[in-house]
């Protein structure tokens, strides 16, 4: 993975999830948004910054991170 890749998707990771009024989110929606995230740049590492990969791994890391929320 291109260091060139990887700083750009944590940057934007990290904003998307500083955008939200966090203090308002219940456990659940804050979990979901953390899994979003994390599987936004675990998508991009892994397809080299592939666009379909970095949207599939907030989508799958999003529904595991509500998933995972909901028993809090």
């Amino acid at each position: 993975m291109k260091t060139r890749t990887l700083i750009p998707a944590l940057l934007i990771a990290l904003s998307a999830t500083g955008c939200a009024t966090w203090d308002n989110m219940s456990s659940r929606e804050k979990s979901a948004a953390t899994g979003a995230a994390v599987g936004g740049v675990a998508g991009a590492v892994v397809t080299d910054g592939g666009i379909l990969g970095t949207v599939g791994g907030a989508a799958i890391g999003g529904v595991i991170g509500d998933q995972l929320g909901k028993k809090k």
